[in-house]
């Protein structure tokens, strides 16, 4: 009875209005995003156009990508890089250790007093096993 009374025209009209919706949704989290990644934005000016945002959802987003849509793409590729190179570090530092390296900070630790001799022994034989 519902799908009776919406033709096809209000079906295609109302597709269209949630995907603008969801096209919105969209803009408003990646402009958020955007806001908190940059650098050169003060605290007050991020409260600006947060609150612009918030009570001015079309108006605000429309300004903020006028104003500061051109540095959008560099402020996301310079954030992409610094995650990139933090996630390339912490594969280096945990995959390239071998068991020798790992044999060699385990004794120096011991000869540093650092870990006693059952912890070394521990260490020792978790290293060497696998």
């Amino acid at each position: 009875m519902f799908a009776a009374q919406w033709g096809t025209g209000q079906v295609l009209w109302s597709l269209l209005w949630f995907f603008l919706f969801l096209l919105w949704i969209s803009l408003v989290f990646t402009v958020f995003a955007d806001i908190m990644r940059a650098r050169n934005m003060s605290g007050f000016a991020k409260a600006i156009w947060t609150l612009a945002i918030i009570f001015l959802p079309y108006l605000g987003i429309f300004l903020y990508l006028i104003v500061n849509g051109g540095q959008m793409n560099a402020r996301a590729e310079r954030a992409a890089g610094e995650t990139d190179a933090a996630i390339q570090d912490y594969i280096r530092q945990t995959a390239m250790s071998s068991p020798a390296d790992q044999l060699t900070s385990l004794a120096d630790l011991h000869s540093a007093g650092k870990l006693s001799d059952s912890e070394f022994a521990a260490a020792k034989a978790k290293v060497t096993a696998g």
